[in-house]
């Protein structure tokens, strides 16, 4: 039943306490969890400061504190693949860390008595060189990691090697070479042995990987590796050396990411064969799904129609047993003998770091991304939903309805409703709180997260079904999921909404372009051209369209007819398009050139520039003028007039956050 005192107001234009400046506020990205310290028992993760333009900065739970390691201007994050992560290595008391505006290697003491001591020192040289996934050989004095070495006149693709870095001199030597990208280099216990990854063009890592074993020779160097698995059409994941020096790694060769060791003589064995997902794409480095609390039980986290689990696996016997947490999200996850961290959220909990001591009951949280909370009645659950899409696919999304205890709608309307389409596009969206998503619902919208034909946590078929149909698929998800609102009616056929960043702004235009479902949209830093995003893409995707699209030149005339921007002519719903300057994955000319395409043709468009963001938005002040830009934006071109209980942004006598060309009143 509704409260008499609620307001009555049209959906969408409800007044929220969620601000934008609440949202930027409470957003504190966690990741890149790790354990060690001096005696082990210490979590360390990394925390984005958004009022720092988005600065990573290094935290530490020690005992019953937690600490900051890492002060301003120290930005603990690397540009390997340009997506970074594993931009840390903990041994004992010392931290090494890449330092993203200079892409050196830093060293610091967190043991040491003296507080100058404590100062990061640069380890590497100056120059063109990066590094990622780094682990420590301490027996060799050195780091083992990822290195990128970019040429000096920056054209041409970069090197990737797998390097070891010298700890008291920066000296770099390469180990492994020849492959067009390396990753997870990771030393056996006895540290005689080195596993690692590689994959080359045009594949990308959730295509197919081969996982490589070599043995130390006297002098440091490696001999002639061996392979174990992997190769074009199996794709390998997160090799870990249990503690009694097996090899095990996550492969999809049966069509899931499952569980594998490597036995004698090269025997491979599946540890618990099943339909479910215990790996995740490389996109970053350092993931981390499973870890051994002895050398006869692993932990883990498997994703289950996409929802996260965790379980207890005995491979001797490969019973999997469940461990009861409150979480539909796992993000990372590290052992200990007595413990469990992970970085986890839910519907109703953003994602936080969580500890599950094994000797006890119940969950310790130790850091939360959002720190104030909306009160639980005033937040939107999310339904997760299938529904019937093109050619007898079922395409699968979280629901968010509109939930505001202050005000409910007119009796009899439906809802505006904004369908997201996630980036990657080889990526998966979850169901982890979100401040940004309650944003919008309690405003009046209801939000539809799709996690279209091509997304992961589903297995290989799922994931395969965007080969060659990019632009496709995802799009028809995307508008099969809007019409199966509006069926159900949940939805208001003239005001629904497409956005979507990176692919998923790809995905948006598409389905602005060829579709006449949606009446706006909103795209992030989207790609438009998909000649100009081979012409202009870094080494990491600049062959992934040939698996999403067709290998040249065969691809040629694809790119024509699903780029929009040469179909303008087919666009005629309004379009606000934000984008970062200095993003090198999708250069702005992919955004102005839809702009100046549009506002010649007379279609309402805005466009938002911003300075010094890169490919996603770091800084408080740009993720605030974004959010109300994009309200306004709706709101002016959907004819929804807000109440005035709530001055800001989004009421009409307050300045406009943007402006939109060729819009008429």
């Amino acid at each position: 039943m509704t409260s008499p005192a609620q307001t009555i107001a049209d959906y969408g234009t409800w007044p929220s306490t969620i601000s934008a400046a609440r949202v930027a506020a409470g957003a504190t990205p966690l990741s890149s969890l790790m354990l060690g310290g001096a005696d082990g028992g210490d979590i360390f993760w990394l925390a984005g400061r958004a009022a720092e333009a988005g600065r990573n900065t290094l935290l530490r739970h020690h005992g019953a504190a937690t600490d900051e390691l890492t002060p301003a201007p120290f930005n603990v994050r690397s540009r390997v693949h340009e997506y970074g992560g594993g931009a840390y290595a903990v041994d004992g008391g010392t931290v090494y860390f890449s330092h993203f505006a200079d892409n050196r290697l830093h060293r610091l003491e967190i043991g040491a008595d003296d507080e100058a001591l404590r100062a990061p020192v640069a380890l590497t040289a100056a120059g063109k060189q990066r590094f990622a996934d780094f682990v420590v050989d301490r027996a060799r004095a050195r780091l083992i990691g990822v290195r990128e070495l970019h040429g000096e006149d920056g054209h041409g693709e970069p090197s990737n090697t797998i390097c070891a870095i010298g700890t008291a001199d920066g000296a770099e030597t390469v180990l492994a070479q020849g492959a067009d990208f390396y990753s997870s280099p990771r030393l056996s216990p006895d540290g005689r042995a080195l596993a690692w990854l590689t994959w080359d063009h045009p594949r990308m890592p959730w295509e197919g990987t081969t996982l490589w074993l070599a043995q130390f020779q006297d002098d440091g160097t490696l001999a002639a590796p061996v392979r174990v698995a992997g190769g074009a059409e199996e794709s390998i994941c997160q090799p870990e050396w249990s503690p009694d020096g097996l090899l095990h790694f996550v492969s999809d060769r049966s069509g899931w990411w499952n569980l594998y060791r490597q036995c004698a003589e090269l025997r491979i064995e599946a540890l618990c064969p099943m339909e479910a997902e215990f790996g995740s794409p490389h996109w970053t480095f350092g993931n981390s799904m499973y870890g051994f609390r002895s050398a006869s039980e692993i932990v883990c986290t498997y994703i289950d129609k996409g929802v996260s689990r965790l379980a207890r696996l005995l491979p001797a016997s490969g019973k999997l047993e469940p461990i009861a947490n409150p979480y539909e999200e796992i993000r990372e996850l590290r052992v200990a003998p007595g413990y469990i961290a992970m970085l986890a959220g839910g519907p109703s909990i953003p994602l936080e770091l969580a500890r599950i001591d094994f000797t006890e009951e119940g969950v310790e949280i130790l850091a939360q991304s959002i720190a104030d909370l909306p009160d639980e009645d005033n937040l939107s659950i999310p339904t997760n939903i299938s529904y019937p899409s093109a050619n007898g696919r079922t395409a699968h999304a979280f629901f968010y309805a509109p939930r505001n205890r202050e005000v409910r709608a007119p009796e009899g309307s439906k809802p505006p409703v904004i369908v997201i389409s996630h980036g990657g596009p080889t990526g998966m969206t979850v169901n982890t709180l979100k401040l940004a998503t309650q944003y919008w619902t309690s405003r009046g919208f209801g939000v539809l997260d799709v996690n279209y034909g091509g997304s992961t946590g589903f297995g290989r078929a799922y994931r395969d079904l965007l080969k060659g149909q990019w632009g496709i698929v995802d799009v028809e998800d995307c508008v099969a999921g809007a019409r199966a609102l509006v069926e159900r009616g949940l939805a208001d056929n003239e005001r629904l909404i497409v956005r979507g960043g990176s692919a998923g702004g790809l995905t948006t235009l598409c389905a602005l372009t060829f579709h006449d479902v949606f009446k706006a949209g909103a795209s992030y830093y989207g790609v438009s051209d998909l000649q100009g995003l081979d012409d202009d893409s870094h080494k990491f995707e600049s062959r992934y369209t040939s698996y999403l699209i067709a290998p040249q030149p065969a691809a040629q005339a694809l790119y024509q007819e699903r780029s929009p921007i040469n179909h303008t002519d087919k666009l005629a719903r309004p379009m606000i398009f934000f984008q970062g300057l200095d993003d090198k994955v999708v250069p702005p000319q992919q955004s102005e050139m839809m702009v100046d395409a549009l506002k010649a043709r007379g279609v309402p468009v805005a466009y938002v520039p911003l300075e010094g963001e890169g490919h996603g938005f770091r800084n408080a002040e740009n993720i605030v003028r974004t959010l109300e830009a994009e309200l306004y934006f709706y709101q002016r071109v959907l004819k929804l007039n807000p109440l005035k209980l709530n001055p800001g942004p989004h009421d009409p006598s307050a300045p406009a956050p943007v402006h939109i060309d060729n819009l008429k009143d």
